[in-house]
């Protein structure tokens, strides 16, 4: 499995976390790790990871991420 983690803006509570959680957990291929209030981290069982539909479904509920390098 391969694992990454997600830096996210805009999270700024328990509300948050639990809605980006919910964005992250509802993309096939990821199980998530941990949310914490600006980052993720997710594991992939699948080859290649689906970061771009991760990063999506993040925008998608109001939070914008990129990889974290």
């Amino acid at each position: 499995m391969a694992e990454f983690t997600l830096q996210i803006k805009g999270m700024h509570c328990g509300s948050c976390v639990r809605r980006a959680s919910q964005a992250l957990a509802a993309t096939p291929g990821l199980m998530v790790k941990e949310v914490r209030v600006g980052a993720a981290r997710v594991e992939s069982n699948t080859e290649p990871a689906p970061l771009d539909e991760a990063i999506a479904a993040l925008a998608k509920a109001g939070y914008p991420a990129h990889l974290e390098k």
